[in-house]
């Protein structure tokens, strides 16, 4: 692709800067003031281009690596790629679609997982245990579910946020898809009180884990 295209890229991405999104994006450490909705309309646009994608995220440029992710073929990424660009991803929204949008889908997601869930970086841990919650709920076979739990007792509390709000929704998916450990998980919930104060709008699920757990089991049990 050439560096013209990549320009008008960025031009186009800098047309759309807004000043109150980049301030509200700001308080949630993403450094950019692109509308996401409009964001997206740009990657529909685009359609799927990986050296566009490559190009875009090399800018260093968060609302571009944003579009990075959504342009992208996450097949094509190899393991040491994805370990590299999520080191590189200090924006939490980036950290989130990478791991969501691309590691999720990518032949490596599993490889992936056990080594982030080992990393001394908390942040990077954050990203092994997003995937275990996935495979928590979608492919559970031959995880040690007690074993995580035993974890998640002894470490949640003191964990940095990330990693902290990451192991809280292994502890509630743990709690939501496993009616055996369910017992278990409400009670760690309730003696570590991780989230129990967190703001949480009308509506909504607060991310404390045993009201999560309660209300996504009383949905499916409707």
């Amino acid at each position: 692709m050439s560096e013209t295209t990549v320009a008008g890229v960025m031009a186009e991405l800098a047309g759309l800067e807004n000043p109150k999104v980049r301030e509200a994006n700001e308080r949630r450490g993403d450094d950019h003031g692109v509308n996401l909705t409009q964001l997206r309309a740009v990657a529909k646009r685009l359609k799927t281009q990986q050296d566009l994608a490559l190009e875009l995220w090399a800018t260093n440029d968060t609302a571009a690596r944003l579009l990075a992710l959504l342009v992208c073929k996450p097949r094509e990424f190899g393991s040491g790629q994805l370990d590299a660009m999520l080191r590189e991803a200090r924006a939490p929204k980036v950290h989130d679609w990478l791991v969501n949008y691309v590691v999720k889908k990518s032949r490596h997601a599993e490889e992936l997982r056990v080594a982030w869930m080992a990393d001394a970086d908390p942040v990077v841990a954050s990203a092994g245990w997003a995937l275990t919650s996935e495979r928590v709920a979608k492919k559970p076979e031959g995880l040690d579910l007690p074993g995580l739990l035993d974890v998640i007792e002894a470490q949640m509390k003191e964990a940095p946020a990330r990693l902290q709000w990451a192991m809280n929704q292994t502890l509630a998916t743990i709690g939501i898809e496993h009616p055996a450990l369910r017992a278990r998980a409400l009670g760690i919930g309730e003696r570590l009180e991780v989230l129990k104060d967190y703001p949480t709008p009308p509506n909504c699920t607060s991310p404390f884990a045993p009201d999560w757990i309660n209300e996504m089991v009383r949905r499916k049990e409707a």
